[in-house]
């Protein structure tokens, strides 16, 4: 259940003093929102609640520099988007690199129309998270910028230190497998 903004400023106050309730208040409150954005990220369960028990201890310790404008939902969400860009970017530093070596042959923009909210809501929102987990872990971040969080190619190839054709094709190969993987499960689904 969602406070009332009231509530929220009491929790957030508290937060900013150290006091242990109202921190567990803000995590529970918190928790689930938090835990999909982790999990959007991660290969898997673990690694989402490593990253969001991070998350949190992170929240906790910058919370005194949130001045009050704006959202705080907004600017939990940022922090949290972060962590997994830079758990992204050391985690897969090769492979992002390594990656950008298969530019050519590409198409740069791949095809909006093959993930629409009809397609997202006849596959559910399990089975898209668990393909997206799939997906390698430079392909799964350049996929969440873009489609998820609304970057473009530019601020991801200077948030993930990749050139924007590197994000560009990640992007194209993480469509690309996905529409592979989401068709067979649609099939498995339609035959079973």
């Amino acid at each position: 259940m969602r406070s009332t903004k009231n509530d929220l400023e009491l929790i957030v106050q508290g937060c900013k003093k150290g006091d242990r309730a109202s921190q567990h208040r803000l995590f529970e409150q918190y928790y689930g929102l938090m835990k999909v954005i982790c999990l959007r990220y991660a290969a898997n369960e673990m690694e989402a609640e490593d990253l969001c028990h991070d998350g949190f201890l992170k929240v906790f310790e910058k919370i005194k520099k949130f001045k009050g404008a704006g959202s705080f939902e907004g600017w939990m969400k940022r922090i949290f988007v972060n962590m997994a860009i830079d758990m992204c970017r050391k985690k897969s530093a090769n492979q992002l690199v390594t990656l950008e070596d298969n530019h050519l042959g590409v198409e740069d923009e791949p095809d909006e129309e093959d993930f629409t909210e009809e397609f997202f809501r006849r596959v559910g929102r399990e089975a898209l998270l668990e393909s997206i987990q799939k997906l390698s872990d430079a392909y799964r971040a350049v996929f969440n910028l873009y489609v998820v969080e609304g970057y473009s190619h530019q601020e991801i190839a200077e948030q993930l230190h990749i050139s924007v054709g590197s994000s560009k094709s990640n992007l194209a190969k993480a469509r690309k497998n996905l529409r592979k993987t989401l068709e067979r499960l649609m099939q498995k689904k339609n035959v079973g």
